[in-house]
């Protein structure tokens, strides 16, 4: 490759970069307007003040920082050269990110179970804020799991390298981002209750 095409690269990965973290804070705005919206609405006299949270949040937040671990040691190995061990982490990460969602919904069914619906008569706003919340966090997840099949699909054609990882790290970053907003969140409902 020569000096051209090599500055052309790094321009067009330095954008590729710009144009994830640009979507990174546009969905950290939104969530902080929701949980913004939550911090107001918990006046009103209609709110929930001892809510426990769903024992099935607290799993499914253990699931996704174990997913950002293996997502984290796939990238190792790629740069180490283990490309059977990447794929295999990145199949883990995968699984563990479907775990994620299905814990989520099981938390779902457990409000449910408590009484607490989204809307209706037997809704409450306390809940339904958790509910949209989540929900919102849920597309992001399965935004992340299309992003990583990519990555996954790409690993399989052998396109990753220890000089080439660009497609990895940007899906392992929104990964991780994803993760990261998870615990804010479940740390939220937990403290601001």
């Amino acid at each position: 490759m020569d000096i051209t095409q090599n500055l052309e690269k790094k321009k067009t990965d330095r954008a590729k970069k710009m144009m994830l973290w640009f979507g990174i804070v546009s969905l950290l705005m939104a969530f902080a307007g929701w949980t913004s919206a939550y911090i107001v609405s918990s006046s009103r006299k209609d709110w929930l003040a001892n809510f426990d949270l769903p024992s099935a949040f607290l799993y499914s937040t253990i699931v996704i920082v174990i997913s950002s671990i293996t997502y984290i040691l796939a990238k190792k190995a790629i740069k180490e050269g283990r490309s059977r061990q990447c794929t295999l982490l990145l199949l883990t990460t995968l699984a563990l990110g479907v775990i994620f969602i299905f814990l989520q919904f099981y938390g779902f069914s457990q409000m449910v179970d408590q009484g607490y619906y989204f809307t209706g008569p037997t809704s409450n706003i306390t809940t339904s804020y958790i509910f949209i919340i989540a929900v919102a966090h849920i597309a992001h997840v399965i935004a992340g799991l299309v992003s990583l099949s990519v990555v996954l699909i790409n690993q399989w054609r052998h396109k990753y390298s220890a000089d080439n990882m660009l497609g990895l790290e940007l899906g392992a970053t929104f990964w991780h981002f994803l993760d990261l907003l998870w615990v804010y969140l479940i740390l939220f409902f937990y403290f601001f209750n």
